[in-house]
């Protein structure tokens, strides 16, 4: 349960559904709620798709490149922690991607679905969430069965986005810009401690097993 509980709790702060509501917002300005329905469908389906290519070979990769998975851990739990401060002290998740959404609409260069970019990636199936996918679903360390369990969590955070994604207007007008700023901050306190758990865990196991 402890487990399941870490699970979800990283996959919700990596994949930030809260955060990319202002994100929906900016690129589905002005398209009939239709529209923005399928741009919502299509944004959580490719994300899922994409999370879960990682979660089926991205270890497999790395295993293919000798890079062991507790040097690995150790790496991912550096870069979460450094995403993390990003959203403590930086500009927030939906800050950066929702400017960089309307200045591609000022400049009308959308030459893509913007279901695809930016919802689906980075927002949705950001760098940290697919680190994240990797690293909590360890051959080594899950059996198919705990690994199934963490799949069906991350598309259970897809599914909530979703929603939220459908309900962005009404979220917003209720929590406004800043709440949901503040929101993503205390998400990166929480995934902070998160990545600092996991560089801990590897390196004693690293200390134990003397396996990197």
């Amino acid at each position: 349960m402890n487990n399941l509980l870490e699970h979800f709790v990283t996959l919700w702060v990596v994949i930030d559904p809260i955060g990319t509501i202002p994100v929906f917002i900016a690129v589905t300005a002005g398209i009939s709620v239709g529209a923005r329905r399928k741009t919502a469908l299509l944004a959580a389906l490719v994300s899922a798709g994409i999370l879960l290519f990682f979660l089926v070979f991205g270890q497999l990769v790395i295993e293919a490149l000798d890079i062991g998975l507790n040097s690995f851990q150790v790496a991912g739990g550096i870069i979460l922690f450094l995403f993390a401060l990003t959203m403590i002290f930086g500009e927030s998740k939906q800050d950066i991607e929702q400017r960089q959404a309307e200045e591609d609409l000022d400049d009308k260069m959308h030459k893509t679905n913007p279901a695809i970019f930016p919802l689906a990636v980075p927002s949705l199936a950001s760098p940290g969430a697919m680190l994240a996918i990797v690293v909590l679903t360890d051959n080594h360390r899950f059996s198919a069965a705990d690994q199934s369990i963490t799949a069906l969590v991350m598309l259970v955070v897809i599914a909530i986005a979703f929603v939220l994604m459908l309900l962005a207007e009404p979220i917003i007008r209720l929590i406004g810009h800043s709440g949901a700023a503040i929101i993503s901050r205390v998400m990166g306190m929480i995934l902070a401690s998160v990545a600092v758990n996991s560089v801990l865990s590897a390196t004693i196991e690293i200390i134990k097993t003397g396996q990197l």
